[in-house]
Formats: structure tokens, sequence, C-alpha cells
């Protein structure tokens, strides 16, 4: 076993305590997200013989040995899971993932959308309250809140939509041809005077991005608020975008992204669109003693609470982190060279272990709460 070291994201929307009350440290500024695994661009880093190296070099070096024959002759010789802290102060950008099929052939013709050649699915699990738009609404219901806001130039909008074509009158909002923040000042005025949620998500979101037609996505998509303990999974072409809370995020390790709005980054209008999906909705995924099992093969995720510890005898690779109290992992050894070598060792919150797959049997225990991300072998 490995005790880890995780790089933390900055990115301005994420929280100033959440993820530093977690790990006992004061932040800096905004802290976004903990990056758990072996992705090339932020991996987890860990000390062999004495010196630092990175859970990528680690697995690299022994993929049989860390991630088990199965899973390394499955996945080409990576980890294929990505475990997050995703601590949302602010609205994230509006975004959609591809498929495994757009991912690959994105990568390979260049295009810069794709960093990864794999897809992105996605689980999240609240640690508090949590909330996002995921999936659009049905299109005559989008039709009729939008016409409530009686703004005239978005009279090819609603008519799209009541035309059922919700792609088309995405494209109109992105595409916009007039003024942006004349169009987003009526939506405000007129919003503002309609006293009800999704409303006032429009004019909050319009305070951070005033020339942004996108501000009107709580009234295209459909708002999900997840208690401590509830996960959501996202496939790909699903739109969404979080708007605040702090989770526990997994997903098969990629950082392909293609925005729409709500963002100062990047947004290529004609591949968010080709790749958006407009039925596809996110899955509510009730755990099973414990574990949130997705329908894909890259990942799991077991949330073990005092009383409910897990004993896991299949050769597979993990990440266990604590989120409360004190956590005991053990396992059966196996000379991995690692850092702790086999036996058992206690993390406190924040605190995190890579098990490879040649430790042999886990036990995850104590008094606190943990979460390990795993892949589904099952579908492996």
């Amino acid at each position: 076993m490995d005790l880890l070291t995780n790089p933390i994201k900055d990115y301005p929307w994420g929280s100033r305590t959440a993820i530093a009350a977690l790990t006992g440290r004061t932040a800096a500024g905004p802290e976004a997200e903990m990056w758990l695994g072996a992705h090339p661009a932020a991996p987890s880093r860990l000390t062999r013989d004495g010196a630092e190296t990175t859970l990528t070099d680690v697995i690299a070096a022994d993929p049989a040995g860390t991630l088990g024959e199965t899973v390394a002759e499955r996945f080409g010789g990576r980890l294929p899971y990505l475990l997050k802290l995703i601590a949302v102060e602010r609205p994230l950008s509006l975004q959609v993932h591809p498929d495994a099929e757009q991912a690959a052939a994105g990568h390979a013709r260049g295009d810069a959308n794709y960093t990864d050649p794999w897809h992105k699915p996605e689980l999240v699990c609240a640690l508090t309250p949590f909330t996002g738009l995921a999936g659009f609404r049905p299109a005559e219901q989008s039709a009729m809140l939008i016409d409530r806001l009686h703004v005239e130039p978005l009279r090819p909008v609603v008519q799209a939509l009541g035309d059922g074509d919700v792609i088309g009158a995405l494209r109109t909002l992105l595409e916009w041809p007039g003024s942006r923040r004349k169009l987003v000042e009526s939506v405000v005025w007129a919003a503002s005077s309609v006293h009800a949620p999704d409303y006032a998500l429009v004019t909050r979101l319009a305070r951070r991005y005033p020339e942004d037609p996108a501000v009107l996505a709580p009234l295209l998509m459909r708002r999900h608020t997840l208690a401590p303990g509830e996960a959501l999974f996202l496939g790909a072409g699903v739109p969404h975008c979080y708007l605040d809370g702090f989770a526990v995020e997994v997903m098969a390790c990629s950082d392909n992204v293609l925005r729409a709005g709500l963002t100062g980054k990047h947004i290529d209008v004609e591949e968010l669109l080709r790749i958006t999906d407009p039925v596809a909705q996110p899955v509510v995924v009730e755990p099973d003693d414990g574990a949130y099992v997705p329908p894909v093969p890259e990942f799991l995720l077991r949330r073990i609470a005092p009383g409910a510890a897990g004993v896991f005898v299949d050769a597979a690779p993990r990440i266990v982190l604590c989120v409360e109290g004190v956590v005991n992992v053990g396992t059966t050894g196996g000379a991995t060279g690692g850092a702790t070598g086999g036996g058992e060792v206690k993390l406190r919150p924040g605190e995190s272990v890579f098990v490879p797959a040649s430790e042999g049997r886990v036990h995850i225990g104590g008094d606190g709460v943990a979460f390990c991300a795993e892949p589904h072998m099952s579908l492996t």
C-alpha cells in the first residue's frame, strides 16, 4: 500500500474552506478539486524506496502487479478511473462529455477538444447537500418557462422548443446574433419579476455571466439536489452544470470536456452540439450494500461507514479516501515495495492510500467513513 499526496486544482469556482477543512489546512484561495489517481495531467504522488514518484510511473513500471492482469489488459496498462473531491462554491461551466467512440475519434484526428482518447462518464456522491443541473427538461416545458418571460427576442427559441427541437433552441442561444448583454439584461429584468426558484437561479447566473445567454440553462434543464450519501451518474451526451456543494466524484480517467457556456474558456459550438444528446438523462444510483455501481466498466464507488466494514478478496487496484473519523485499511500482504508493504494503515480525514491488486485481500473498517474507488470488475 502507498500513502498518497494528491494535487489540488485551484479553479475559481472552488471553495476556500471545504477541501482545506477536510485536510486540516488553510487555503490561500479557492480550491475546487483534489485529484486522486494517475491521470498524466495531475497524478497522485507517493514515496518508493525513499524517493518521491508518481502513481502514473509506478503503474507503468508494473501494470500487471499494480492493476491485476485483467484490468491491465482491459485498459491498456492504465488505471481506468480518477477519484476526486469536488468543492463547488460557484457554478461550474455548462458542459457535455463525449462517448468512447467520439473521444477516440476526436483524439485521433488531433481535435483540441479531446485531450484524452477516452470517454468521461462520472458519478458524484454528495458529502453535503449538492445541487446541479443535468439533462434537458421536456421541450414543451422549457418553451412554457421561457415564454413566461415575455422577452420578444427569445421567440425563435420558444418556437424551436415548441417544435421539439432542443438542439436548435440551444444553437440559437449559443450563436446569438445580436447584443448578448442586452439579451441577458432583458432576461434578468423579466426573471426578477417571476417569484420561482428556477428564475432566481437565472438571475444568479446572470450576475456572474452578464453576456452569456446560457444563463437560461435553469429553464432548459432539470435541477437535481442530492442529500449526503445520494449519488448521480452522468453518461455521455448529458448536459450538466454543478451549482453548489461538496462531494466525492469518480469518473473514467479522462479530462475531455465540451463547454456550452457559463465559462471564460473555449466553446466549440458545432462539436458541442454534435455530441449533445437531447434525450439522455442522469441516473440516480442507489447504493447496493454500500456500493454505487454504474453501467460502465471503468469504476464503481464504495462508501464504508462504521458498522459496515468491507472485506474484498478480488485482486483490483483501489484508492481509499477517508472523509470522517479514522479508517483502518489492512491487507494480507504481497511484497510490493510500497510505503506500507502490507499490514495496516490508519487514515484520517483527507488522507488516502493506493492499494495495488497484488496486495491480495483488503479490509476497510474503523470508526470513520471512507470511499473506495475500483474498477467495475464484473464489466471489465
